[in-house]
């Protein structure tokens, strides 16, 4: 994390808001911004450790950002009845902004956001992100089903990422010992050392 970066980042986002008002996708991006913004404080742990979304401490989410990032989707919305891609990943980050606890997630939703991107913008990673809100509505087999089809994908191949979330669905699904192997190569794969010792630990777990 780099908080004084991420400020300036939010700082030129407003003014561009206000320099480019009728713009919908300036607006998105501000959102995209506040919201993902309102979660820095509850991404990392004491000793410097990432904590991932679903573990994070909702209660240190800055409701002042997330309340200026939903008020900046709203007006993207106003602005154009078709949706451009930041104000779909604002729409995306803003369903976990509003879910009071993790459960109460709306993953169908993220899923089809997620498609309604992939249509406009298609990427490996993408679809990446669609699996894994399909697995958390309908299970780790079905998310399972559409990483195996990313594998192939040689903008992934050495995306961390891809292993890491495939091995999360095998560990789900009580496939322990090709879910270590998952995690060992995706902590191959990172560049950061935090990540490395989540991955290591992960892998640890399942053996």
């Amino acid at each position: 994390m780099r908080p004084a970066l991420c400020e300036d980042a939010l700082r030129l986002g407003r003014i561009l808001a206000e320099l480019a008002p009728s713009e919908p996708e300036v607006h998105g991006l501000v959102a995209l911004m506040e919201i993902q913004a309102s979660r820095s404080k509850a991404r990392v742990g004491p000793t410097g450790q990432p904590i991932l979304l679903l573990d994070q401490n909702r209660a240190l989410w800055d409701q002042l950002l997330i309340h200026r990032g939903l008020a900046a989707l709203e007006r993207a919305g106003k602005l154009g009845e078709k949706r451009g891609p930041y104000a779909l990943q604002a729409a995306i980050a803003a369903c976990h902004a509003t879910a009071l606890a993790a459960d109460q997630t709306d993953w169908e939703r993220i899923a089809g956001l997620y498609a309604e991107l992939a249509q406009l913008a298609p990427s490996p990673v993408v679809e990446l992100n669609r699996a894994v809100a399909i697995a958390m509505a309908r299970g780790p087999a079905a998310g399972l089903e559409l990483v195996d089809a990313l594998t192939a994908e040689p903008a992934l191949e050495n995306y961390h990422l891809l292993p890491s979330v495939r091995g999360d669905f095998l560990f789900k699904l009580g496939r322990l010992a090709e879910a270590r192997v998952e995690f060992q190569r995706a902590a191959s794969l990172t560049r950061n050392s935090r990540e490395r010792d989540l991955l290591l630990e992960r892998a640890r777990i399942s053996e």
